[in-house]
């Protein structure tokens, strides 16, 4: 790709607010040190007051950027009434977190959330050692204790409860027009969506990305078949009207269907090559990840940094695991509780 090809794929990251749809504006905000440079906030105008889908990480540097893009349209932090939040991850919700406790602001958030909430509240975080010892990933875990003091790394964001768990699909009235809430599992449990059918948009979080496929139960409380869970939820949106795609990591517009159909597409060759990785002599998740490239440049595991392996593992573990299911693979435990694949037959 040309320097001005990468330009012009990252301009979407450019500070500001940005009108894409009547009483729409998105506001990007910075993400420093993350591979996905900016979050997508979405600010509703609503009636006297605003809605926002979502809100961004808590950082100086963030608020810093909102309260400035939120004055060019003519309203502060205490116009803000209430965060329709796609899901727990940090980038997403622990703004709205720190706005609250100072303006008031509601939360919303799914209901499949709750489990890893509360482990991020409990600070619980034998959950993830636990995995990767079962992917076969000691190495990992060896370094991660080197990097943290013996811990995982610890997030320093803020988190509380939201005041309203999204129960299902769920209607979500605003003053201004109607958002209908809709459950799509995958990325994380508890992820929604928020579809606007009347104006054709469709806030889709990390669901639905239009330059990048988004990992896969990266979460405290994982279930046991997120990948699966995911491209249901892919399927689920298929059932819906197309719509105009408002991602929470990219440029705005496109076809949310036909988005969908390439991200169906990508897993279906990535769990043929996950499946070949274990033809090849893979055991485990982690031997499998090993094998696979990464990334657009299709880069070795070892080659990423300590934080992206894991999720790395993280995914091929899911790939594989959905390769059981199909019957192409059989999956045993050993003896010290390691997860190992090996071909059906």
């Amino acid at each position: 790709m040309s320097d001005g090809a990468v330009e012009a794929r990252h301009a979407w990251i450019e500070p500001g607010v940005f009108e894409v749809a009547p009483g729409v504006h998105r506001i990007p905000l910075p993400l420093p040190n993350d591979g996905l440079r900016a979050v997508n906030v979405y600010a509703i105008e609503d009636g006297d007051g605003l809605v926002l889908v979502d809100s961004g990480w808590a950082l100086d540097e963030a608020r810093d950027q909102l309260e400035s893009a939120l004055g060019e349209i003519g309203y502060g932090f205490e116009n803000i009434r209430r965060f329709l939040v796609t899901h727990v991850h940090r980038d997403h919700y622990t703004l709205a977190v720190t706005l609250r406790r100072t303006f008031g602001s509601q939360i919303s958030l799914g209901a499949g959330e709750q489990p890893s909430l509360e482990a991020i509240l409990d600070d619980n975080q034998e959950m993830e050692a636990e995995r990767l010892r079962r992917w076969g990933a000691g190495d990992l875990l060896a370094k991660l204790a080197e990097a943290y003091g013996g811990k995982a790394p610890k997030s320093r964001s803020p988190y509380e409860l939201p005041d309203e768990w999204l129960d299902g699909k769920v209607e979500v009235p605003l003053k201004t027009r109607t958002l209908l809430a809709v459950p799509t599992p995958g990325h994380t449990a508890g992820h929604v969506v928020f579809l606007d059918s009347a104006s054709s948009l469709l806030f889709s979080g990390d669901h639905i990305l239009p330059h990048i496929t988004p990992s896969i139960g990266v979460e405290p409380a994982r279930p046991e078949l997120p990948l699966r869970d995911y491209l249901d939820s892919l399927r689920l949106m298929q059932s819906y009207p197309d719509m105009r795609l408002l991602p929470a990591h990219g440029p705005v517009g496109g076809s949310s269907h036909g988005r969908i159909a390439e991200l169906l597409q990508h897993h279906e060759e990535r769990l043929e090559q996950t499946a070949g990785a274990i033809r090849d002599g893979a055991g485990t998740a982690y031997e499998a990840a090993l094998k696979l490239g990464w990334t657009r440049r299709n880069r070795a595991l070892l080659d990423m940094d300590l934080f992206n392996q894991v999720l790395a593992v993280g995914e091929t573990n899911a790939h594989l695991d959905v390769l059981v299911t199909r019957g192409v693979l059989t999956a045993t435990v050993d003896e010290d509780g390691i997860r190992e694949y090996a071909l059906a037959t």
